[in-house]
């Protein structure tokens, strides 16, 4: 059985998936379009015992308990500072909470001993043969490959080549969200402080790592932009433009995006593709039902490349049944978490003043605030396969 397979994205599900596959004797290669790994980033979360298991199973949950946030509690406050809504560092910090660049550096460095990284190049062609896929890359020599998984997220390349346009496939939920670094001004910890008007949010909180600077995380609402996402004056005068005029201490806030190395600015949107795989190319993580923020994107991303690649083991060669498998044992479990997504600009930023009051007023009641932390729990849980046990069974 040929076993090449090669992976766009080195963010989560990317190293995830190589990790799997080259522990069931798969030959991954990731190619990735960043020169390296992405450090820093926002905190990312895991909750529920499935999220658990799967990393337990893959022996890096002690290590990420080990540099985990400790949570992020969320202050919403008024202009005037006055605090107006307490989130709990649980809330929004799940089980584990880790910085995304040190989730990805964990998932590279188990993935290391199978995999072969290739960095600061794309895929530019898919060509479905016979025998596996012809690829050619913008930088390195065409290969050929068994095959192809996209794991490069809600703009996918892999989809965009082998499935259709984006457009076909992601759905603008209304609003946008920005995050950059810059100085500590405030001395803040660990956690956000926020400030709402209605459909905007501005927030910023302490660095993790680093008490000497801190994070900006803003919301918007507005209707699809016309812009370059790969020009970094344009998201930042959008951004500008959105928040002009507020208090609080969003001026500065805003003076210190000007000088900011690091932006990230995207809309919220989810992805809904009908199938998950079209011959010997595969869909996993956000790039087949992904969610930008609050649809647990992360989780669903290591629960899937855990499924996927156990599949693929079990089916001896058959790649078409493992997809089928793979597709059938997760999606209905994929939407319901990506659904959480779907609330998450409307609950960072409601639209109207009424809205903020419901918002803050509701979620200040520790009965309510508790029963959806159970109601996502309940979301994120499912009964995986062992697959280890299963191929134990197999080769006996």
């Amino acid at each position: 059985m040929r076993k090449n397979v090669l992976i766009s994205g080195a963010s989560i599900a990317g190293p995830a998936l190589a990790y799997w596959l080259g522990h069931y004797g798969f030959k991954p290669t990731v190619v990735e379009l960043a020169p390296a790994l992405r450090d820093g980033g926002q905190a990312v979360d895991f909750r529920g015992e499935t999220h658990l298991s799967v990393l337990e199973r893959m022996g890096v949950l002690a290590e990420l308990r080990r540099i985990q946030t400790g949570g992020s509690p969320m202050h919403f406050v008024d202009e005037r500072g006055r605090q107006q809504l307490h989130l709990p560092a649980v809330f929004a910090g799940g089980a584990v909470e880790v910085l995304r660049g040190d989730l990805a550096r964990v998932l590279h460095e188990h993935s290391l001993p199978y995999t072969e990284y290739v960095f600061g190049d794309s895929i530019t062609s898919l060509t479905e043969t016979a025998g596996g896929v012809q690829v050619t890359f913008r930088h390195s020599a065409p290969r050929e490959f068994d095959l192809v998984i996209g794991a490069d997220g809600l703009h996918s390349n892999v989809r965009r080549l082998a499935f259709g346009s984006e457009d076909r496939f992601v759905r603008h939920l209304g609003y946008y969200a920005a995050t950059w670094q810059l100085p500590n001004y405030l001395g803040l910890g660990p956690g956000s402080v926020g400030y709402n008007t209605p459909g905007r949010l501005a927030s910023v909180g302490g660095d993790h790592r680093d008490a000497a600077n801190a994070r900006a995380f803003f919301v918007f609402a507005a209707p699809r932009l016309a812009y370059d996402r790969r020009d970094p004056e344009q998201e930042k005068a959008l951004i500008a433009d959105a928040f002009a005029g507020l208090g609080w201490e969003v001026p500065r806030l805003l003076d210190s995006l000007r000088h900011a190395p690091d932006l990230y600015f995207d809309s919220i949107s989810r992805a809904d593709v009908d199938a998950w795989s079209t011959g010997r190319i595969c869909l996993v993580g956000d790039a087949a039902c992904g969610a930008t923020i609050g649809g647990m994107g992360t989780g669903t991303s290591v629960v899937a490349a855990y499924v996927l690649a156990g599949e693929l083991a079990l089916a001896n060669g058959d790649h078409r049944a493992a997809f089928t498998r793979y597709e059938s044992t997760l999606r209905r479990y994929a939407q319901g978490c990506q659904k959480g997504g779907d609330r998450t600009g409307k609950f960072l930023a409601p639209g109207t003043i009424a809205g903020l009051r419901i918002r803050n007023g509701l979620l200040s009641r520790s009965f309510f605030l508790n029963w959806m932390l159970k109601q996502g729990q309940k979301v994120s849980t499912i009964a995986l396969p062992d697959y280890r046990a299963k191929l134990s069974q197999v080769a006996e």
